[in-house]
């Protein structure tokens, strides 16, 4: 008698250590299941992008928010130099595309960056002038000419760099009248008649549509920025700032970029 007693103590003991291991399991998967559902696509996160890349990324971040319900992308948009001297000042920031690898390279040496950042497009010059060129601008040459006010990017910012590396190899130096901050701000002063002309990127002078005629210059293609994109160290999101840096460097973040007149990375 004694042992069936004692032979049913340990079987409903054995069963109450079963159903104790089966609710830890359950409790284990849930809060795994939690886990990745924190990670999951959602809320809100801030773009830090080039200037020449409000347009395409204006229409990226709606498609962003239309595939993943529930997010909301909001922009800064400046020359790259600025916002890297905004981001290392304190700037909050989700993700950080630069229009050439100089500034992203600041960026990482910083420490502000989560990973390694990953081109996605590249850019090159073209000279705009205002509609039917009026001062028969047919070369880069020609901007150096004694009386033409021309307008370029100050040589921080990615599209100054690059003119003045043109300068350097064509042996070709210009007197701008103005340098400005951003490419979009060059190509303001073109189209509000404040210049000449002025050197811009192409998918800037596709955008003005015929607020400018376009002057094409074969010593370009020796000063072709590369973008990269990156997600950045202090983001409270980088769930979705990774999903947004792929939709950039993927199938659609292509097609839109082409259809801008960005070239591949």
């Amino acid at each position: 008698m004694k042992n069936a007693l004692r032979s049913a103590l340990v079987a409903l003991a054995a069963a109450s250590l079963a159903v104790g291991c089966s609710s830890s399991d359950s409790s284990g998967t849930a809060t795994t299941t939690a886990a990745a559902s924190g990670s999951a696509v959602g809320g809100e996160i801030t773009v830090f992008a080039a200037a020449s890349l409000k347009a395409t990324f204006t229409e990226l971040g709606k498609q962003f928010e239309h595939d993943n319900p529930g997010t909301a992308v909001k922009f800064t948009f400046a020359g790259s130099s600025d916002l890297v001297s905004q981001l290392t000042q304190g700037a909050h920031g989700d993700v950080f595309a630069s229009a050439d690898q100089a500034n992203m390279t600041k960026a990482v040496d910083a420490g502000l960056t989560a990973g390694t950042p990953t081109d996605f497009a590249s850019n090159t010059l073209t000279i705009v002038t205002p509609p039917g060129n009026p001062k028969n601008i047919a070369s880069f040459a020609d901007l150096a000419k004694p009386g033409t006010l021309v307008v370029v990017c100050a040589p921080q910012v990615p599209c100054g760099a690059a003119t003045k590396k043109v300068e350097d190899t064509t042996g070709t130096t210009l007197s701008p009248v103005s340098e400005e901050s951003s490419v979009t701000d060059v190509l303001g002063k073109v189209t509000t008649g404040q210049a000449d002309a002025g050197l811009v990127y192409v998918t800037d002078a596709a955008g003005a549509g015929d607020k400018v005629t376009t002057v094409a210059f074969p010593e370009s293609s020796g000063a072709v920025n590369t973008y990269p994109i990156v997600v950045l160290s202090d983001s409270g999101n980088q769930a979705t700032a990774k999903a947004f840096e792929d939709l950039v460097a993927g199938p659609t973040g292509q097609k839109v970029l082409g259809a801008a007149g960005f070239a591949a990375p």
